[in-house]
Parts: structure tokens; C-alpha cells; sequence
């Protein structure tokens, strides 16, 4: 067998048909199809390759990477005020998607409250960059996470203007986000220059719009669903949270926050309700701890709206 064939078999057992290999002496040109790989496995790949070529007997191997643009979609969770538990909304929507057979990375855009390291069980691991893009931190839960939570220091405001925010923000958006197919967005509460900028540059296939019941949040939420109206964004559904309290010791049910309110303002404004999610002790204590209920079994609360989500995603590809 040939140097070249012994080269090229070589590398073949470790690339299979993502490398193509040229010989020109003893030196070796290797093209190698990354699309599909984050940082870690292209380096990996590119290791691999490398001495494969030198163990069949090439002094010299030179590697270029090549990758397919992948079409990466966003879905994102917006609400047009604080404390409505969007971020909660957005950890389990991501797991439950995940779950639900979809590779999945969730970027956390809150920038002055960022809570998904904890939500994921991330905190205290801090991204780095490879070759000028962050890399996603991976979560028990089989969902890589960028959050700015990540890289500041816990407890220390981040008191950056409009234009600053926005610039950050973008670097988790355009991470090295490798095989994963779809993003889901936590977006800071409100409708103002953050908002507007991460909406009219990333372009979101949809959003998804969280508010509890009562008249004055529904008034916020509604502001949102106008804000990606006027930037030519979908509405993939409202979900009314917050929407029932089950008191552990009795079983009764009642409505701090009112009943139904998000499911008529969606009737209301001609967009799809997506459900609702209850109030209750076992959502809080779990999310608190980092174990979002969407990652266990039994979950009978986020799997349907990532069903729905999922659903509408399917029948919207020009949306992409």
C-alpha cells in the first residue's frame, strides 16, 4: 500500500467521510468538515487526525477546518415586567424541549437579574473562549447555558448602559454553540433598548410571552406582544403563570393573582394560550435547588407547552 493510501486510511478510521486528504511528499493536506462539533470536539477531531496522519508515516500534516452554516433557530421568553417567573419559565421550557428530543442550549439575556446558573445547577463555572467564542457551560440537564450570571462576580450589580448590554449579551448569542438546533432566550423584563436590539438583530423564529393573571401584569405583557409586532416577530403563545395556589395541608385551591385573565387577553389579542403554570411550594423549592421540575419524571405541567412550542415550530419553518 501506498504512503498516500496508508495516509489516508489512517485518517479515514478517525474522521470517516469528514476528512478529504491530499499528499504532496511526506506532508499531508487534511480538509475536515467540523459542522456540527463545538470547540472541544473540532479540537478533538482535529488531535485525532493529526496523529493518525504522522503514525502512518506523513512528517508533516497540515489541517484545515470547514463547517456548514448551521441554521440555528430562538425562541424567546419575554414578559413586559418583572417577577412573573419568566426565568423559571424559560429554564423548564428548554429542559422539556430537550427532553422532548431537540438539542437545545438556553441563553440567559437577563442581564441585571440573571438567575439561570442557579436554575441549571451551573453556578460557580465560568464559560471560556475559544478562538473569540464563549464556550456553553453544560447543565445536568442536558442543556448548555451562557449566562452573564456566569461571568461576573455573584452578588455585584452590573450597571452597563443600553448600547453595553446589548453588545454582551450578543457574545452569548453568537457562542460556540456547536450541534444545537434551537435557543431559547430568557430576555429582561420590559420593552426597552435591550430588548429592541437583541429582537432586531438575532431574530427570533417566535416568542413567547409569560404573565400572571392579574390586570396589571396582563397590561405589561401586552406591551411586550407589541414590541415584537413592530419588530415583525411571531407570537408563539402566552402562558398564564402563577396561576392557582394549592395549599399543601388542605388541598384548596385559590387565586392570589386571579384566574384566567392570561387565556381571555389571548383570546382577546387573536394569539394561541399555551397553558397555564399552578403556584405552588413544589416548583419554587425545586427550582430553588437547581432541579427544575421539568427534568423529572411526571412532569405534567411543562412537557404540554413544550409540545405546543415544539408544534408550532414544526409548522413554522419560514420562520427560522
Amino acid at each position: 500500500m501506498s504512503m498516500i493510501e496508508t495516509v489516508k486510511a489512517a485518517v479515514a478510521a478517525v474522521a470517516g467521510k469528514r476528512a478529504s486528504v491530499r499528499m504532496e511528499g511526506a506532508r499531508a493536506g487534511v480538509v475536515l468538515d467540523a459542522t456540527g462539533l463545538d470547540g472541544a470536539g473540532r479540537q478533538a477531531l482535529e488531535d485525532g487526525v493529526k496523529a493518525a496522519a504522522i503514525q502512518s508515516g506523513a512528517e508533516d500534516v497540515r489541517v484545515v477546518l470547514t463547517a456548514e452554516k448551521r441554521e440555528r433557530r430562538i425562541v424567546a421568553v419575554a414578559s413586559g415586567k418583572g417577577g412573573v417567573g419568566k426565568s423559571t419559565l424559560s429554564a423548564n421550557l428548554a429542559i422539556a424541549l430537550a427532553r422532548g428530543g431537540r438539542k437545545v442550549g438556553l441563553v440567559d439575556a437577563d442581564i441585571y437579574g440573571p438567575s439561570q446558573p442557579r436554575l441549571m445547577a451551573a453556578e460557580g463555572v465560568k464559560p471560556v473562549a475559544q478562538d473569540g467564542k464563549l464556550q456553553p457551560v453544560p447543565t445536568p440537564h442536558g442543556v448548555p447555558l451562557l449566562s452573564m450570571g456566569q461571568l461576573v462576580e455573584p452578588d455585584k450589580a452590573i450597571a452597563w448602559r443600553g448600547p453595553m448590554a446589548a453588545g454582551a449579551l450578543s457574545q452569548l448569542v453568537d457562542g460556540d454553540w456547536g450541534a444545537t438546533e434551537l435557543l431559547v432566550l430568557d430576555l429582561p423584563p420590559g420593552t426597552g433598548d435591550v430588548q429592541l436590539t437583541m429582537v432586531q438583530k438575532h431574530r427570533p423564529a417566535g416568542a413567547v410571552i409569560v404573565s400572571t393573571p392579574q390586570d396589571l401584569a396582563l397590561i405589561d405583557a401586552r406591551r411586550a406582544i407589541d414590541l415584537f409586532a413592530k419588530a415583525g416577530v411571531p407570537i408563539i403563545g402566552l402562558v398564564e403563570n402563577m396561576a392557582g395556589y394549592c395549599c399543601p395541608h388542605c388541598g384548596g385551591i385559590s387565586d392570589p393573582f386571579g384566574s384566567g385573565g392570561a387565556e381571555a387577553a389571548a383570546v382577546e389579542l387573536g394569539i394561541p394560550f399555551l397553558g397555564r403554570v399552578p403556584l405552588t411550594i413544589a416548583i419554587r423549592t425545586a427550582s430553588d435547588a437547581g432541579q427544575p421540575p421539568a427534568a423529572g419524571e411526571g412532569d405534567t405541567v411543562f412537557a404540554p407547552l413544550a409540545e405546543r412550542v415544539a408544534q408550532w415550530l414544526d409548522a413554522s419553518p419560514a420562520a427560522a
